[in-house]
């Protein structure tokens, strides 16, 4: 019997790491990708040194976290993040807006995709 709340104790504190894992990592997600939509409209409006600021802010953001972020995702998964930061910081010092909007898209999408993938539901388990 004690073996079987052993058993049950780990299986509970696994699902509430994972479960804080996708709590965490969604607002984590939501926090970057509304700071990169605000850059887009101001960039939009013709202020792109606003636009770099926010995207300086969620690149600081998403540093601030990098421990954790390379601790609980794939290194892939987390480059591929540094890199589209990067990519838009670029665009953006360019003053590109074509090439930026289509960057700041993927990255955003990128974000949404990251937090989906360590969701706790039945899809991402099987």
């Amino acid at each position: 019997m004690r073996r079987l709340w052993i058993a049950a104790l780990l299986l509970a504190a696994m699902f509430s790491c994972a479960l804080f894992n996708s709590l965490y990592l969604r607002g984590l997600a939501t926090q970057i990708s509304g700071l990169l939509v605000r850059a887009e409209a101001a960039a939009e409006a013709g202020r792109w040194d606003q636009a770099g600021a926010l995207t300086q802010d969620a690149a600081a953001l998403w540093e601030g976290h990098d421990f954790y972020l390379h601790v609980s995702l794939r290194h892939t998964d987390t480059d591929q993040i540094r890199t589209g930061l990067q990519e838009v910081d670029e665009y953006l010092g360019a003053q590109e807006m074509g090439e930026y909007s289509a960057a700041n898209a993927q990255l955003t999408t990128q974000l949404k995709l990251l937090w989906e993938a360590e969701q706790f539901n039945l899809e991402n388990i099987l």
